[in-house]
């Protein structure tokens, strides 16, 4: 069996690759996170084996929920194929999906309505607008970028993430907003969103401005982050046109099933259609 030794070298090889095949910023951050994470597990000797490999598995199964897992070790075999030595692979864990959401993570409307509310009272106009672009048209936090001037005046903005490219349709409604939000800021041109500098906003800097708002709106900070926008704008589509295919385009998802999760419903909606078939008899 060929042996490899992972060194930070091969690591930045790898990272080059990521970066030739146009992945996304945080994909590649995270892949390379993962794998520095499994060389720092490897201590002096920095030769990878199968029995390591997994070893580091189980390590990782005693510390982490299994979707976690299994996203770290997509990354490490990601990183076995660039080096050569596929046999050192490791079978992900095998989850069974849930057929409702977590209802401690969903952010409802009203929690939305009060996130905003809370945005506007502390005169953080820039958030105010920001958390309403991101949820009334279902884009990433990180493709916020494409929101422009331009963008507005056509109605339309071309999404470029992961290789492809989407339109999306900007809400009347909130085209409105966004333009007079442009005049009071004087935007002319460009990005909506950025800093001083005038560069687009960090994602990071968007979420910790997101979770300042939870006590004054009273939500619980776990349903705070702005990918939570985007279930909240899938959760809404879908109860309203049943439409899977549509969404999944407006979300950019290539796969179906990835936006199924997307809507799928909370516990208590769940259990409200269960109690509706009234197959439980009292006798």
């Amino acid at each position: 069996m060929r042996k490899e030794t992972i060194t930070l070298k091969n690591i930045e090889s790898f990272k080059t690759e990521l970066i030739e095949e146009e992945k996304s910023t945080a994909t590649i951050n995270k892949y390379i996170r993962d794998i520095q994470t499994f060389y720092n597990y490897l201590q002096e000797d920095k030769t990878i084996t199968k029995e390591c490999v997994v070893s580091y598995k189980l390590k990782l199964a005693k510390e982490y929920r299994p979707r976690s897992v299994n996203s770290m070790l997509v990354a490490l075999n990601r990183f076995f194929v660039f080096l050569n030595i596929p046999e050192c692979q490791v079978k992900l864990n095998k989850i069974q999906k849930s057929v409702f959401g977590d209802d401690n993570k969903e952010m409802t409307k009203e929690e939305y309505k009060r996130l905003l509310f809370a945005a506007k009272s502390k005169n953080n106009e820039r958030l105010y607008m920001i958390i309403q672009t991101i949820c009334a048209t279902g884009i990433r936090v990180s493709e916020h970028k494409y929101i422009t001037v331009d963008a507005l005046k056509k109605g339309r903005a071309v999404i470029i993430n992961k290789g492809k490219v989407r339109e999306i349709i900007l809400p009347i409604e909130l085209k409105r907003l966004l333009l007079n939000y442009c005049k009071k800021q004087n935007i002319k041109c460009g990005p909506i969103f950025v800093t001083k500098g005038g560069k687009p906003m960090d994602r990071s800097n968007i979420w910790s401005s997101m979770k300042s708002l939870c006590e004054d709106a009273r939500v619980d900070s776990q349903k705070v982050f702005p990918h939570n926008l985007r279930h909240l704008f899938a959760i809404t589509y879908y109860q309203l046109e049943k439409d899977l295919d549509t969404l999944a385009s407006l979300l950019g998802h290539t796969s179906i099933d990835t936006t199924r999760i997307y809507t799928m419903k909370s516990g208590k909606n769940c259990l409200r259609s269960l109690s509706k078939m009234n197959l439980c008899i009292n006798d």
